[in-house]
């Protein structure tokens, strides 16, 4: 018998323990030592589209609302009348 036949029938013997210690703690492999640092980046995997579902079924977008200068102004005399008594009832 050579080292290397001697090395190699170690080298089994030690996987096979491997195995069976892994067995028996439970785990099928020993956990990875946790590295230091800003975990990757985990892609999710792109969920399977319902070929049912016609490309146009989206929600509708709502419109934006945009405000007239007339309700601008009323906005802002409301705001002075209040800021008005705030400043009455602070001076009491």
């Amino acid at each position: 018998m050579g080292v290397s036949e001697i090395l190699a029938t170690i080298d089994s013997e030690i996987a096979t323990l491997q195995q069976a210690r892994a067995l028996l703690s439970g785990g099928a492999a020993p956990a990875p030592k946790k590295k230091a640092g800003r975990p990757k980046k985990v892609v999710a995997t792109p969920k399977k589209v319902a070929a049912v579902a016609p490309a146009t079924a989206r929600p509708a977008k709502k419109k934006k609302r945009h405000l007239s200068a007339e309700g601008r102004k009323r906005i802002a005399e409301a705001v002075k009348k209040r800021w008005a008594a705030q400043k009455a009832a602070a001076a009491k």
